[in-house]
């Protein structure tokens, strides 16, 4: 229960029962209720409608409308948050009956999203999806304002000029125009970002799943267990609270753990049911690290009676993404809430993992699986690398099995098995190496192999 009451923001929720199942439509008003504590708002009241499909005027019917005025009266609530998203005339006649601003789920959505946004290019992607989703909802607010009115003469037949909503359109049109430039640009910055990251050879695994599954609890978790030092493992921790949407922005941190091969972990934006195709455009950018891992941990909570469909809009989502053929393990967290015992096994290289962020448990075996993958994509390689590319040498020592390593005339000899990206970049760049001592004269060497 919430201490801070008295800073909360009264609401009043509203539910429209159509052809879903009476447990579907529970659990989507009590998702509709956590998402308005996660926004700082208080539920004072519910309503719910049954209706065969919405009502076209106002939603909920005008019948009901008018007991949704007389339950924001009682309550002095300063909202209505309906589960659905309404049409813009449906929103507009509805708001019009109760007298206070009427929100549906999407623009519930976009306000945690504003609230939480931290970054520059979160900031930015969260008001582009607002000013899309404003855009056709302007209608109606302006009708008193207009520059122009008629006149005598010449100007009897010109009408009222342009209206104010005509004004804004145009502005949120150009605004919309300039963000997406602007994010252009730090998709540009993310794009040098993500090869400077492969250049250094560690693979990629992105954290993905529902909201409030445990993804960002979880990373810590990797962190501590990687960095002894609890001082400079706080440092590099990501925020995490038992809310929804608690982390908006795409955390990426190194995990190297004693005696297993380091990684690049990355924590992204949780996905919700039915979310706003707007958010999915302008978090595009942001999700990209998403279709360029390595592998994936689909994330669950599994004390979550509803986690099998979390894990279907989760995939979807992926699908939307172009992200679908990639490793996945589906990482069922939380398991200490699930099974009290804990007598949850977990098969040795199943795709099926049992963790509980919290106390540890599977842990190992979810590194486990991920070695398993990266040794699928490594490539073995038998190469002199010269004494001047010290810097591969230190790379592969940093992320590769050597499984020999001797030190010869010309250079250091290493037979190792690597991931494919550090192949890739080791070979590329003793290629340009051999050109360079081709144009300068100097011999790399007779026995000098390349990939």
């Amino acid at each position: 229960m919430r201490e801070d009451k008295e800073n909360l923001t009264p609401v009043v929720i509203v539910g429209l029962h159509t052809k879903e199942s009476d447990e579907e439509f529970d659990h989507a008003m009590k998702e509709l209720k956590s998402l308005c504590e996660a926004c700082d708002l208080e539920v004072m009241s519910t309503l719910i409608q049954t209706l065969p499909h919405p009502d076209n005027s106002t939603w909920i019917g005008s019948g009901k409308a008018e007991e949704l005025a007389m339950h924001v009266r009682g309550c002095d609530a300063s909202y209505a948050v309906c589960l659905g998203n309404l049409l813009p005339a449906q929103m507009k006649n509805l708001q019009k009956i109760i007298d206070v601003p009427v929100w549906d789920r999407t623009n519930l959505i976009l306000e945690i999203f504003s609230r939480r946004a931290h970054t520059r290019e979160a900031r930015l992607q969260v008001e582009s999806a607002y000013l899309q989703y404003m855009l056709p909802r302007l209608t109606g607010m302006w009708q008193h304002l207009g520059r122009q009115s008629g006149g005598g003469g010449s100007r009897a037949n010109k009408g009222i000029g342009e209206k104010q909503i005509e004004l804004d359109r145009r502005q949120i049109s150009h605004r919309i125009t300039e963000l997406r430039k602007e994010l252009a640009n730090i998709d540009r910055t993310r794009d040098v970002q993500r090869k400077g990251r492969e250049r250094d050879g560690y693979p990629n695994v992105a954290l993905v799943g529902y909201t409030n599954a445990g993804k960002s609890s979880l990373m810590n978790r990797l962190l501590d267990m990687g960095d002894p030092d609890a001082a400079k493992s706080a440092e590099k921790k990501v925020f995490e609270k038992n809310m929804l949407f608690a982390t908006l922005d795409t955390s990426i941190r190194k995990i190297a753990i004693c005696d297993r091969k380091p990684f690049l972990l990355s924590d992204t934006v949780g996905f919700i049911e039915n979310i706003p195709h707007d958010l999915i455009k302008a978090f595009r950018s942001t999700l990209a690290e998403v279709r360029y891992a390595d592998a994936l941990l689909i994330v669950m909570d599994s004390s979550d009676p509803h986690h099998e469909m979390h894990r279907k809009v989760t995939e979807d989502t992926l699908r939307d993404l172009d992200a679908m053929g990639i490793p996945r393990i589906y990482v069922y967290n939380k398991a200490d809430l699930r099974d009290r015992e804990l007598n949850i096994k977990n098969e040795p290289g199943s795709d099926i993992i049992y963790i509980s962020a919290r106390t540890g448990y599977g842990i190992d075996v979810l590194l486990d699986r991920l070695q398993d993958i990266f040794l699928a994509d490594s490539h073995m390689i038998d190469i002199l690398i010269p004494y001047t590319s010290g810097n591969l040498l230190s790379l592969l020592h940093n992320g590769a099995d050597i499984i020999s390593e001797e030190h010869k005339e010309n250079g250091t000899h290493v037979i190792a098995r690597c991931p494919a990206a550090m192949a890739d970049r080791i070979g590329s760049q003793l290629q340009d190496d051999q050109k360079m001592y081709m144009a300068t004269g100097v011999k790399g060497g007779d026995d000098a192999q390349t990939l």
